[in-house]
């Protein structure tokens, strides 16, 4: 859920007035292009308060691992890394101007990614005024690399091929046990139209019927009567478009308190976010719930994982399962940009951006190399599932940890 303020205080106008005149005395193309002394400094707009704020609050944990790791091991090309995190308190527009104050006020190196689809185009925009690349890890819509920015880099599986194992799945059980009816839901948002949408036609012409299809505005914050349908529908699949957690954990007690329990429950966000997640909706409600992602688990054998996994709970606590999909996101971009800057020897916005369109890298989350227009080509997906208190891969067969449980469990009592 994306909520805008419908007011604007003085300060915010004067905040705006005093950027503008900064962007004025800048050229387009400017970055930093002199011998550098002092850290690194690096800006990020992350969601620390709003609808959002628990998905910024992981971004901002995976990026602030990765610094750690970059400075523990000699920064980079000799500098340390300086992290700077602006709050947008969920709101796409307020990310704007913390890009704009990080490249002209505070003149960082470098700008990455936010949480979100808006808040990446809007930081990407302002990032190509200035001749920046931006590395990212959330905006994964197809639109979001519909606007010509060049200098936008997803590390993530583009949203429109998150749910093809799903399909894939569904498709090859035999058909006297393949589910026969299914409810979609989604917001809006471009995130998680593009993964739910493009599913309806492929099951349906597998012989599913479609006993809902509802897409309502991301500003909706009443989801009870939605839920509602999908209960009254009675859908033997429930395929949630979530934005966020606490969209995910609003569908998930409503159905419990309704004892629907369809045989197949999968959401866009919320599964993801580790514990967060079980502490949300409690953990033996979580059993069997669905997530489609990109390629990574705790125990993947991806570059630098054996580092990250235990480094993560040192710091943040907790366990391998807690890690959410958000950090990892985060973390993986971090390793690109230093992959991209050892393979230029250089801090130099436009050079980096040169090797990014031409090379070939390596993260937690697996291979990258992109696209002209900064997709992932080399990024897979995969099907997650929630057991036994971990979030495990169950789909492709040959990557799975074990079975997917289907039908879905009952809802804890």
């Amino acid at each position: 859920m994306r909520r805008g303020r419908q007011t604007k205080t003085l300060a915010v106008f004067i905040v705006i007035f005093m950027l503008l005149l900064s962007a004025c005395s800048q050229t387009s193309g400017s970055t930093t292009t002199t011998t550098q002394t002092g850290p690194v400094k690096i800006g990020v707009s992350v969601s620390l308060t709003g609808d959002a704020s628990a998905d910024g609050q992981a971004i901002k944990q995976g990026y602030q691992l990765w610094a750690d790791y970059v400075n523990s091991h000699g920064g980079l090309l000799g500098h340390q890394v300086q992290m700077t995190f602006y709050d947008d308190a969920t709101r796409p527009e307020q990310a704007s101007l913390n890009y704009q104050k990080l490249i002209a006020v505070d003149k960082v190196n470098f700008v990455l990614g936010p949480f979100d689809d808006a808040f990446t185009v809007n930081g990407a925009t302002v990032a190509k005024r200035y001749g920046y690349s931006f590395i990212q890890g959330t905006g994964t819509s197809p639109k979001d690399f519909t606007h010509g920015l060049t200098n936008m880099f997803s590390v993530s599986l583009s949203a429109s091929r998150y749910m093809a194992s799903l399909v894939h799945y569904i498709l090859s059980l035999p058909s006297d046990m393949r589910p026969k009816t299914v409810a979609y839901v989604t917001s809006d948002d471009g995130f998680t139209s593009a993964q739910v949408l493009p599913v309806i036609p492929e099951l349906e012409q597998g012989g599913l019927k479609t006993v809902l299809n509802k897409i309502y505005p991301a500003e909706n914050t009443d989801l009870n009567p939605i839920a509602a349908s999908v209960v009254a529908s009675h859908a033997d699949v429930a395929i949630l478009g979530t934005s966020a957690l606490s969209e995910c954990t609003a569908y998930l007690k409503y159905f419990a308190t309704q004892h629907y329990n369809p045989k197949v429950l999968i959401a866009t966000s919320g599964p993801d976010q580790g514990s967060a997640f079980t502490q949300a909706v409690g953990a033996k409600n979580a059993e069997g719930v669905l997530v489609a992602n990109g390629g990574w688990w705790p125990t993947i054998k991806t570059y630098q994982n054996d580092l990250f996994v235990p480094a993560f709970i040192k710091k943040f606590g907790g366990s391998p399962a807690d890690i959410g999909s958000d950090s990892v996101q985060a973390f993986s971009v971090g390793q690109v940009l230093q992959q991209a800057i050892d393979q230029t020897k250089s801090l130099d916005n436009a050079k980096i951006i040169d090797a990014l369109h031409t090379g070939t890298f390596q993260s937690l989350q697996g291979p990258v190399k992109f696209s002209t227009d900064g997709q992932n080509d080399l990024a897979v997906p995969y099907l997650f599932q929630w057991q036994k208190d971990n979030l495990i891969p169950v789909y492709p067969q040959a990557q799975a940890q074990a079975n997917l449980e289907f039908p879905k469990p009952a809802w804890a009592s």
